[in-house]
């Protein structure tokens, strides 16, 4: 099943890489706070990096305003994540999540099957918006879109 708003964001493990990889329980992450979560399917991809990604690291100071957290999630491993994290300039306080195994991104019902281009299960594009754990805004790309899913759309939603 998809999650959806009003749903509270599932229990899991991610992984990320701050002086070596360390796990974060999803409950750390969402807990007390708001976050703005968004998700590609592969860190370096055309899309994620030329876009996604950079419509959040544009945007960081608005969030920052708003006192949200924001988080970049994809299956790929931290050392991945990291590396993609230092080509494109991303701040520190712009969490990088490696939903290495997918664990999460299946327990989001977000999952899909990238393997006809050589890349296996990954997550569907899509942003959301979380208060505490609980989902208030999320958009969700269709299958090669990226129309709905960016900071710019997100903080639209939030005004």
């Amino acid at each position: 099943m998809t999650i959806a708003v009003g749903d509270r964001l599932p229990h899991t493990v991610v992984n990320v890489l701050r002086d070596g990889v360390q796990a974060m329980d999803t409950r750390e992450i969402f807990a007390g706070r708001k976050v703005a979560l968004f998700a590609v399917p592969g860190a370096f991809t055309p899309t994620c990096s030329a876009k996604h990604l950079p419509s959040f690291v544009r945007h960081m100071d608005a969030f920052r305003e708003r006192g949200i957290a924001v988080a970049c999630m994809a299956v790929n491993d931290p050392f991945v994540m990291g590396a993609w994290a230092r080509q494109q300039d991303v701040p520190a306080d712009l969490m990088m999540l490696a939903d290495g195994n997918g664990t999460f991104t299946a327990a989001l019902g977000l999952e899909m099957d990238a393997s006809a281009f050589g890349l296996g299960k990954r997550s569907k594009r899509f942003s959301l918006y979380a208060d505490d754990g609980v989902v208030k805004q999320l958009f969700i790309e269709g299958p090669g879109e990226y129309r709905v899913s960016s900071a710019e759309h997100l903080l639209a939603a939030l005004a």
